[in-house]
């Protein structure tokens, strides 16, 4: 799953698009509209973004509306935690030795 959620925020319109929809859902034509790229393309980026599950898609009359999907966002952040916990681990080391270097001036 994070292979694909990454794979799917790597394009910049869809990212930009998964920040817009940060703010609330918005039809395929409101985010043509704000990113100033046409209908079809951005369709077309919805689609992956659907496909990856970041977003979800409900029909109304003629329209669609895309809203974002927490979950996937939720699976990344816990992975990157794992990450954080190593650079934690090694600016405390670094501030350990900081200090070390500092009391032997």
């Amino acid at each position: 799953m994070k292979q694909t959620t990454l794979h799917a925020l790597a394009e910049p319109n869809r990212l930009q698009m998964v920040e817009l929809l940060r703010e609330g859902p918005l039809t395929v034509n409101q985010i043509a509209e704000c990113l100033q790229i046409r209908q079809p393309q951005t369709s077309k980026h919805l689609k992956i973004l659907y496909e990856a599950g970041l977003v979800e898609v409900q029909a109304e009359a003629n329209r669609r509306i895309y809203k974002l999907r927490p979950e996937p966002l939720q699976e990344m952040d816990e992975w990157l935690d794992s990450f954080r916990s190593i650079w934690e681990k090694r600016f405390d080391q670094l501030e350990d030795y900081l200090e070390k270097m500092q009391k032997k001036r």
